[in-house]
């Protein structure tokens, strides 16, 4: 069995808690592993919502070309021209990790940049709350938190089910599996 807590030592992603602090913008030069790249038909206005809406940064740009954005180490998009976006928002959704305590602030910035982009947010059966943000280019991100481990709850059963422990179970007092 897995321990939940195990990814959290090799990723960006700080355990969940109500004292999480998201890490600082990377703005290092790395091998993307994974990466989204979204057409857009207006480059100002999507930076614009990307960065003051979605808490991008931009890390570089090819003027015409490209605008290279990154929030936190391996969240990173690239924002390319496009003749035109989709008129309909697709089913298939690209999520941005972060903590409880930034969703109502990028809630509300991603509001006061555009008013109707913004749902939720709402609890999972996985144990995160998430809010669903559709952006000028018509793509649907979801920005999810982990939420406290509650052992009780009905997430932590829904883990359980899937063989994932929960945090500190069947830990001796330096942290090791005991």
């Amino acid at each position: 069995m897995s321990d939940y807590y195990n990814a959290f030592e090799m990723s960006p992603v700080p355990p969940p808690g109500p004292d999480a602090v998201p890490p600082e913008p990377f703005h290092g030069i790395y091998g993307m592993p994974a990466f989204a790249t979204i057409p857009t038909d207006d480059l100002t206005t999507s930076v614009d919502f990307w960065t003051r809406g979605l808490g991008f940064f931009e890390l570089f740009s090819i003027p015409g070309a490209v605008v290279h954005l990154r929030r936190w180490a391996f969240q990173d998009v690239l924002l390319v021209p496009a003749t035109s976006v989709p008129e309909q928002t697709p089913a298939m959704s690209v999520s941005f990790a972060c903590v409880l305590s930034q969703l109502d602030s990028l809630v509300g910035a991603c509001r006061a940049v555009r008013p109707d982009s913004v749902d939720g947010p709402r609890d999972t059966p996985w144990n995160t709350r998430d809010v669903t943000v559709t952006t000028p280019e018509n793509a649907r991100i979801v920005l999810t938190a982990a939420k406290p481990f509650d052992p009780d709850s009905e997430e932590a059963r829904n883990l359980a089910a899937v063989g994932i422990t929960a945090p500190d179970a069947g830990r001796g007092e330096n942290g090791e599996h005991a």
